[in-house]
């Protein structure tokens, strides 16, 4: 195991990492940024580096700060969570140069997943199914334009870099194509430095399923089930629970061996995540296609952990310290029901527009059966500078039923006020209520056609 791991990351998932080190008796360092000076993982480590001011480009995206200070605290791991530089291949090399371990794959194979383009190419090589649609970048607005043609509208440009939901344009219509096209590729060069884009078969009635992975570097690659994250708004997840509504053992089955064969074919190592579209039409029942694979930890991980009861962070850290896995595919077991909600500060009445502020108060839920995975107490403040989402609520239950009455009643408990501070629990628990979501498994765009946002 390593001597010391720095957590180039901030947040609920910098404290989660460090929570995990202490089980293991592993020293942590934090870095953070100006506005992060008092924030609880800073409080949490072991050692607290300041790497900068709050812009991202100048702390948490500051690779020569992150090294350095690995290096004056004699870290020997860098773990980088979920954002920022976690899916950077340049920043995984960087780390090896600098003789620290980089928590996650390989940077040849992160960058193979890492472009969408390029995944897709080997994920169809591995005999995974997809969506008509291109294995290589479309190089121009004519080319766009007949591939469209080919495979029907609507239809989907994805910027091969992409992630978290952006570098994503639906076009319904031939012409509006050039126009998104374009629009697109701009986008994604001012987002991710690389303005590649592909194209797919665009599915408006789909459900979004994920299968958690883990492999190490002795052969060991198993599943731990999947987790259904199909209530969205703009492409980013709201509400996922584990295991899916109305996963036959049968199609569970199928989808794992498609993600821990999709994992070997790139040469897999540490915690990733294979995503799939699932077919809801009776017609084709129990049909999926490869979506994308995230080479990293997912913010979802805890529905997955309560099921089967694997701390993934801990299995990231083995794997990387050059250990096997400490389960087999055989020993995984999922018993129960979880759901979680991510808890964000903003309005929904106002196109999900992030409220930052002072939280005058901020009382998180108890009780059996719950989790909260935050960095928050009252009296923090809601940065501008990142991504809005301020908590994670998490329940389990014996069954589906009984996972969503813990998590209304957690939702009721869940208190946070500040001047000009608006939540997302009002819309979890409409959510949570609806007869639709408690019903069966929703799709993609359960959100747009049950609520006026």
């Amino acid at each position: 195991m390593f001597e010391k791991v720095l957590i180039a990351n901030r947040g609920e998932i910098a404290l989660r990492i460090i929570r995990t080190c202490r089980d293991l008796g592993v020293p942590t360092v934090a870095v953070y940024s100006t506005p992060d000076a008092e924030a609880r993982f800073v409080r949490a480590a072991d050692e607290s580096v300041h790497i900068g001011p709050g812009a991202p480009s100048r702390s948490y995206l500051n690779i020569p700060n992150i090294i350095g200070a690995a290096l004056r605290t004699g870290a020997d791991a860098v773990h980088p969570g979920y954002g920022f530089l976690s899916e950077d291949p340049y920043f995984a090399e960087i780390c090896a140069d600098a003789g620290v371990t980089f928590i996650g794959p390989p940077p040849d194979v992160m960058e193979n997943v890492g472009d969408k383009a390029t995944a897709r190419r080997l994920m169809t090589e591995a005999g995974l199914p997809l969506l008509p649609g291109t294995t290589e970048p479309v190089d121009s607005a004519d080319s766009a334009e007949q591939i469209a043609r080919e495979i029907g509208y609507p239809v989907i440009i994805k910027a091969a870099a992409g992630g978290g939901g952006r570098g994503i344009t639906v076009v319904h219509r031939a012409e509006d194509l050039r126009d998104a096209y374009a629009r697109t590729r701009a986008g994604a060069q001012a987002v991710f430095k690389n303005s590649a884009v592909y194209i797919e078969r665009y599915l408006t009635r789909t459900r979004h399923i994920e299968i958690q992975v883990l492999c190490d570097d002795f052969g060991g690659a198993i599943h731990l089930g999947e987790r259904d994250c199909s209530v969205q708004r703009r492409h980013q997840k709201l509400v996922e629970e584990s295991p899916g509504p109305n996963i036959s053992p049968e199609l569970r089955e199928r989808l794992g061996a498609a993600a821990v064969a999709g994992a070997r074919a790139v040469g897999y190592r540490g915690a990733g995540t294979v995503e799939f579209l699932l077919e809801t039409d009776p017609a084709a029942a129990d049909t999926f296609w490869f979506m994308e694979m995230n080479a990293r930890i997912q913010v979802e991980h805890p529905v997955t952990e309560l099921v089967t009861g694997v701390d993934i962070v801990s299995e990231q850290l083995r794997v990387a310290s050059g250990a096997p896995l400490s389960v087999k595919q055989e020993d995984v077991v999922v018993r129960g029901h979880a759901i979680e909600c991510r808890i964000n500060a903003e309005d929904p009445d106002r196109d999900f527009a992030p409220t930052p502020g002072l939280l005058e108060n901020y009382r998180v839920p108890g009780g059996p059966w719950v989790r909260v995975d935050t960095d928050y107490v009252p009296g923090s403040r809601v940065s501008p500078y990142y991504d809005s989402m301020i908590g994670k609520l998490i329940v389990w239950g014996p069954d589906r039923a009984t996972a969503l009455d813990r998590a209304r009643r957690a939702l009721a408990e869940f208190d946070v006020s500040g001047p000009g501070v608006h939540t997302t629990i009002p819309l979890h628990q409409e959510i949570l209520s609806h007869p639709e979501f408690t019903r069966t498994g929703v799709t993609t765009d359960f959100l747009e056609r049950n609520f006026a946002l």
